[in-house]
């Protein structure tokens, strides 16, 4: 490959590290190109999948500051480079490969971290996005539902409690006027003493003359 080609290979290799939410690095030797296409199927729009040149993706990696990845490149190497739901693409890759047991997992990286292929397997047998997303959003129905138990609980009690005020006030109005049990005797006193205050003034007026 001259020069310039090289350069251009390693720089789309770098583009896809970077642009990736992870990758993984798998062995395909003994693959068709029918079932390599499969694969590709398979992935759809979760993984892009590539045959890379161990060298070109040594130098890649580098560049995409991504170390570790020597001992991963022996053998035919092809690096799936995952754009869609990682947990997904890993489990389309684990179900081809036991299908298939001529592509081998080798590891990977996400998120900057490397995986092995042990922890790609690992990876594969968690739920997906589309699955934790249904899971969280029943937890918090469930959550709310006994929010508004909780909520409706004391609004009852208080309903009910206006109920039986009401009731009780239509037999006493004086409880809404917070009166209960006061005398109606004192109501009629009252003009009394207003009309005892200009009398008390009227004397004091006559003992000033």
């Amino acid at each position: 490959m001259a020069r310039p080609d090289k350069a251009a290979a390693v720089a789309e290799v770098v583009d896809q590290f970077n642009a990736s939410a992870g990758a993984v690095l798998t062995e395909y030797r003994g693959l068709t190109v029918a079932e390599l296409q499969q694969l590709r199927r398979s992935l759809g729009e979760n993984a892009n999948y590539a045959v890379v040149k161990n060298t070109l993706a040594q130098i890649a990696a580098k560049e995409a500051g991504i170390e570790g990845f020597d001992d991963l490149l022996v053998g035919p190497t092809a690096i799936a480079f995952i754009n869609g739901d990682v947990v997904e693409a890993a489990k389309g890759l684990r179900d081809f490969a036991k299908a298939n047991p001529a592509l081998v997992i080798k590891g990977g990286v996400l998120d900057g971290n490397l995986l092995d292929a042990n922890e790609i397997a690992k990876l594969a047998d968690l739920e997906s996005r589309e699955v934790l997303l249904g899971k969280l959003a029943g937890a918090m129905l469930a959550s709310l539902s006994q929010a508004v138990y909780l909520l409706n609980a004391p609004l009852s009690q208080a309903a009910r409690l206006a109920g039986a005020l009401e009731a009780k006030a239509q037999q006493d109005p004086s409880i809404l006027a917070g009166g209960a049990g006061t005398p109606v005797d004192a109501a009629e006193d009252a003009p009394a003493e207003e009309a005892a205050e200009p009398a008390a003034e009227t004397e004091a007026e006559s003992t000033e003359a």
